[in-house]
């Protein structure tokens, strides 16, 4: 069952302005890398189900996170159905976000009162995730589908929008400020902030230190 409320995971989202997404099959490595995102000012994290016993995984990082990080918000991402949503929810997932649009994730997630975040490629798509009941949308591939220019000629009709954005996003100032000043709530970000190397090497500070420098930069911008 949920830990946080809705309202604050999108609270907490919309506060800090960056959701890491990441996945790996091995737990000690995924909790290595929570609490360095943690330590680094990180509240809100998508671990993606990814790989063959991400379940498995993912309810050990559950339970790592109540002991070590307590004011970390965990969720799903990369899910594409109920069966899939309707798992990770019995085992703990605050919100769900998906790659697509499927309404019937949204009405698992809508009866546990747990924020369903799409994602969305077309303004149609973007307004029927709203129509059922996502306040958070995600616009992905973002930097595929047009970047903050597409971010921007959505909000400008529909500026009530809500729109997280993933694919495309950079831990850079110059990129972090084009997605900003199009209107973003927040930035998911998975590969850049985890380098392969870095991940590999165990250096968790320097994970720590890139959290602190994009969640640093963000707070800049929106100032």
């Amino acid at each position: 069952m949920a830990k946080f409320k809705g309202i604050e995971v999108i609270a907490a989202m919309e506060r800090t302005g960056m959701v890491p997404v990441f996945y790996h099959a091995d737990a000690e490595i995924a909790k290595n890398v929570l609490r360095a995102c943690y330590e680094g000012g990180v509240r809100v994290f998508e671990f993606t189900n990814r790989g063959d016993f991400a379940q498995e995984v993912f309810n050990e990082l559950v339970k790592f996170a109540a002991r070590e990080c307590p004011e970390m918000i965990l969720g799903i991402g990369s899910v594409v159905d109920a069966g899939t949503a309707s798992l990770y929810l019995q085992n703990g997932a605050n919100f769900v976000v998906g790659p697509l649009l499927n309404p019937d994730i949204a009405k698992v997630c809508n009866r546990r009162l747990v924020p369903y975040v799409p994602g969305c490629a077309t303004p149609s798509e973007v307004g029927q995730a709203q129509e059922l009941g996502s306040v958070v949308v995600k616009i992905f591939p973002a930097g595929n589908v047009g970047g903050p220019s597409f971010v921007k000629n959505i909000k400008a009709p529909m500026p009530w929008s809500n729109i997280m954005v993933t694919g495309g996003v950079e831990p850079t100032t110059e990129n972090l400020t084009g997605w900003f000043k199009a209107g973003v709530s927040c930035v998911g970000m998975g590969s850049n902030l985890f380098p392969k190397e870095t991940v590999a090497a165990g250096d968790w500070g320097e994970i720590t230190r890139l959290c602190s420098e994009v969640l640093s930069t963000i707070a800049k911008l929106r100032n």
